[in-house]
């Protein structure tokens, strides 16, 4: 009987060993994908699931967003600057059947495939875009590995783009260059300058050519000014309609005397 008992007791503490590590608990951002005899059976969770005991086995899974950081990268641009670039990586599971069964570590895989597609689409651009157009690449390279990582269940929300380091002496090429463009640009605007101020005294001579009066009004102006001024010396210029009326007039005189003769 003593050993009748034992045997009871034995099996019902492992009945209960059994029934103990068929229970899991999974977190509100846990899926646990259940196979049963090898094959795959559903995705649990979350809270209190059962798996039976050599039957079933389960894989956990996050859901949440995983931030990964993509190493550093050599990268040739298009007009053949080579440059390191590193970068950051935010996405998340939505689908844990495939993100366990289409590929070994999703994780790994997702860091591989990332550090290609910042080379490969970087290579594409040149060195002035990646400085000046990140937010555009960013969206770039997004697309690209979202479309790529569809296949594991796997959804990038966003890439940004960290560091782009490039050679010292390319920076002291890219100062130069920028010298040289903003030097430009100052030379057009005092080009443009010039053609306008043209323009205007252009037209401001047409007008004054029409118009007589309008240029003894500015001579009279110019007077007011010059009278304003402390020099000690003034000199009055002659306007030529007053000699015109001078040498007029002299040469009436003249044609009188001779009749009188």
């Amino acid at each position: 009987m003593i050993g009748f008992d034992v045997g009871i007791y034995g099996v019902l503490l492992l009945l209960i060993l059994l029934a103990s590590s068929s229970f899991r608990i999974l977190r509100e951002y846990e899926r646990g994908v259940v196979f049963q005899l090898g094959r795959f059976w559903k995705v649990k969770g979350p809270g209190l699931i059962i798996v039976l005991p050599g039957i079933q086995q389960m894989v956990r899974v996050d859901m949440r967003t995983i931030v990964l950081d993509v190493p550093t990268q050599d990268v040739i641009s298009r007009d053949n600057v080579s440059v390191k670039v590193n970068a950051v990586l935010y996405f998340r599971v939505v689908d844990p059947q495939r993100c366990i069964i289409q590929v070994e570590n999703f994780l790994n895989a997702t860091s591989q495939l990332a550090q290609t597609t910042l080379r490969s689409v970087l290579g594409k651009h040149e060195l002035d875009e990646m400085l000046a157009e990140r937010e555009r690449l960013n969206i770039d390279i997004q697309q690209v590995l979202d479309a790529q990582t569809d296949a594991w269940g796997i959804k990038v929300s966003t890439v940004e783009i960290k560091h782009v380091d490039i050679d010292e002496s390319m920076v002291r090429a890219i100062a130069r260059q920028a010298e040289a463009e903003r030097e430009r640009r100052a030379k057009v605007i005092h080009a443009e300058g010039e053609l306008q101020a043209s323009e205007k005294l252009l037209q401001a001579a047409q007008i004054l050519a029409k118009q007589p009066e309008a240029m003894q009004l500015r001579y009279m102006q110019t007077l007011s000014s010059i009278a304003g001024d402390k020099s000690s010396t003034i000199v009055f210029p002659m306007p030529v309609d007053v000699f015109s009326m001078l040498a007029e007039a002299m040469g009436k005189n003249r044609q009188r005397g001779g009749q009188q003769d």
